[in-house]
């Protein structure tokens, strides 16, 4: 690698908009022989139809990527914070979130 290629940098615009960010609190990954489809969606209680927030489309090689970074990002988080609880059984979203239902 030439001294030109270390100095070059990528300039990533973020807008207003974007940076607020979308909670999504499941994930699915669906894939072919060349690309991988993550779907992050929704769920909301007591509302029995999930919404697709957004769809990321990406090369096997970038789902590869991805895995590692999200790796070293938990690892890094771990070492701060403490181990992130995690149950091995599929989780389970029941209409009430586990808590209370409320009347009006």
């Amino acid at each position: 690698m030439n001294q030109d290629e270390d100095n070059q940098q990528i300039s990533i615009e973020l807008s207003e908009e974007m940076a607020e960010g979308v909670y999504a609190n499941l994930a699915m990954i669906a894939h072919s022989n060349s690309e991988f489809v993550v779907d992050f969606i929704r769920i909301m209680p007591g509302v029995p139809k999930a919404k697709v927030k957004s769809r990321i489309v990406i090369t096997p090689e970038h789902a590869k990527r991805l895995l590692l970074a999200l790796k070293e990002n938990i690892e890094k988080y771990e070492a701060n914070f403490g181990k992130i609880k995690y149950v091995e059984e599929a989780a389970r979203f029941p209409m009430n979130f586990g808590g209370t239902i409320g009347e009006a």
